[in-house]
Order: structure tokens, then C-alpha cells, then sequence
């Protein structure tokens, strides 16, 4: 399930996900992300997983899909979890853009504050 996270403001952007990804969570993001990149070009990610199972088949490919799609605008990507593959997923994520930062649970308002500052910080 994906959820977004009252804290968004401007171009920093955060969804909470818990459970498994879907397609229709995707479907559900785009909106968010047309809006954003529209408005400021450039959008900064925070990913807040909790309780997170992965991703159901379909959305495997959605995810792969959205960073062809969407990566060029993403500017920045904040990963919050506190599980070890998290940060491994985080690792991965850096491959495709080097803006990219694990935070582990108890530094969600250090991430926001990463992506709201830039990443100076």
C-alpha cells in the first residue's frame, strides 16, 4: 500500500509504503509525479518503508518503468527503512542515481531534512 506523507512540500516529495507495491499503487503515484516535475522539474524522493514486503509481479516492472521514465527529474532519493535490505535496495537505487541516501528509522526527519537542504548536507 502507498501512501502519501503529509510532510510534502514544493519539490520534495515522500510516500509511505507498507505491505507489498502494487500496479495500482504506481498508477496511483503518477499523478504526483506529473504535478511535480510539471511545476518544478526536478522532484526529490523520500521513500518511507515500513512494514514493507516488496512488490507483487506487475509492479516489478512499474518500478523498472518509472525510473526510465521519471529518473532524469529525479533529483534526489531518501530511502527510510530499518531493515538491512533496505539499505541494500538503497545501494542498488544509487546505481541509477547517485542522489540517493539509506536512513535508517529513526532518522526520518534527518532524510527530510537531507532532501529539503539538498545534498550538501
Amino acid at each position: 500500500m502507498l501512501e502519501k506523507l503529509k510532510e510534502s512540500s514544493g519539490n520534495v516529495v515522500g510516500f509511505q509504503m507498507t505491505g507489498k507495491l502494487t500496479d495500482f499503487d504506481y498508477k496511483a503515484m503518477e499523478p504526483e509525479f506529473e504535478k511535480t516535475i510539471e511545476k518544478y522539474g526536478k522532484i526529490r524522493l523520500l521513500w518511507h518503508l515500513e512494514d514493507f514486503h516488496g512488490w507483487e509481479p506487475k509492479a516489478i516492472w512499474d518500478d523498472y518503468e518509472y525510473w526510465r521514465k521519471y529518473g532524469k527529474n529525479m533529483e534526489m532519493v531518501a530511502i527510510v527503512g530499518n531493515k538491512q535490505w533496505e539499505d541494500w535496495m538503497a545501494k542498488l537505487a544509487k546505481l541509477f542515481l547517485k542522489g540517493t541516501k539509506y536512513f535508517d528509522e529513526s532518522q526520518l526527519e534527518d532524510a527530510w531534512a537531507w532532501l529539503r537542504e539538498g545534498a550538501s548536507k
